[in-house]
């Protein structure tokens, strides 16, 4: 690794040097370099196919890097066997695209099953975080003896935020936190997500196409863009800054993708089905 690229890892509690990921013949990252500072939240943005929630996964050790490393805490997670991983992954809260709770157990036993595989605490210690910490996201009591099909899709994405946060993590991950919501719950969802970061002063990383979120809860957005668009020597990371730049951005690739025009994507698509014709 170059001296400029540890000086970048340097006093980020996670960074990405170097990272790709290739499955089979198809390469869906190339060379991101990613480093958040503890305490930032950085949105991850980028049309469906660019790689965002792969490079999410590939943080975490989900999925392991063709080449290049990931550091947690100053440590190398790429060359941790998975007992090792497992162990590290307390560290982490992960909010599912469709909260991923288990259809079997209640409301309580979801929430409750991370301290039960990874702390030694007593039943009623472990019922009062679970009704404590589904008071923060503003569900009530009566929830606790439900099955997640009896729930409206906000209420399970608050359950599946409130048993994210059971083990006090110090870093938050979001994939899509409000696909699939109403606006004004959407906009619960973002409060959740702010509250959150005031509250346990967390690191968060979230992968999202909505723009206001990215707008709202983000210090920090990245642009991912498909491979298969770029060429050999184009990055594929488009924007790395603030949410206020977003829109005076140079490239029309950042503007189109923040404005939803898709008028030249259109005639992209129309371009390739002719060649592929």
């Amino acid at each position: 690794m170059s001296e400029d690229l540890q000086t970048y890892a340097n006093g980020a509690l996670i960074a990405g040097i170097n990272l790709s990921v290739q499955f089979g013949s198809q390469q869906v990252l190339r060379e991101i370099n990613l480093s958040v500072p503890r305490g930032q939240t950085l949105a991850i943005i980028g049309e469906s196919g660019c790689g965002k929630t792969v490079l999410l996964k590939t943080l975490i050790g989900l999925v392991r890097p063709s080449s290049g490393r990931v550091e947690f805490d100053h440590g190398d997670i790429s060359q941790l066997n998975e007992r090792a991983l497992t162990a590290l992954r307390v560290r982490y809260g992960f909010v599912f695209q469709s909260a991923a709770l288990f259809d079997s157990m209640t409301i309580g036993q979801n929430v409750a099953f991370p301290l039960r595989q990874h702390r030694s605490f007593s039943p009623a210690e472990i019922e009062e975080i679970v009704h404590e910490r589904l008071a923060e996201v503003g569900l009530p009591d009566s929830i606790v003896e439900k099955k997640p099909a009896e729930l409206s899709g906000g209420m399970r994405k608050r359950v599946g935020l409130a048993r994210a946060l059971v083990l006090d993590p110090e870093l938050m991950l979001y994939d899509e936190p409000t696909t699939g919501l109403d606006p004004i719950m959407s906009d619960v969802i973002n409060e959740l997500i702010l509250r959150t970061r005031r509250r346990y002063t967390v690191t968060s990383i979230l992968v999202t196409h909505d723009m206001r979120t990215a707008r709202k809860v983000a210090d920090r957005v990245m642009m991912l863009y498909p491979l298969a668009r770029r060429g050999r020597d184009e990055s594929q990371v488009l924007f790395d800054g603030p949410p206020s730049q977003l829109e005076r951005s140079e490239d029309r690739l950042v503007t189109q993708f923040v404005r939803g025009e898709a008028r030249d994507r259109l005639m992209e698509m129309r371009s390739e089905g002719d060649l592929a014709s």
